[in-house]
């Protein structure tokens, strides 16, 4: 059996690169990033701030039983 593991013992891979979705910096993703997936505290920051200001949406179809008063 061989494994590919470090000396101490986990796998020995690359980072798992991602874009961060408010600036679009590439930046790994990492656990211990408390911001993740965002790269930074502002550009989460940002991100929340346009949800608050309804910039984002999700689009939801009505329910019949809804429209029926």
């Amino acid at each position: 059996m061989t494994d590919q593991t470090t000396p101490d013992n986990t796998q020995a891979t690359k980072p798992l690169m991602v874009r961060c979705p408010s600036c679009g910096d590439t930046v790994p993703y990492r656990l211990d990033n408390p911001y993740r997936p965002f790269c930074s505290k502002g550009c989460k920051a940002i991100d929340l701030g346009a949800w608050a200001s309804e910039e984002y949406r999700v689009e939801a179809k009505p329910n019949p039983e809804d429209l029926i008063g």
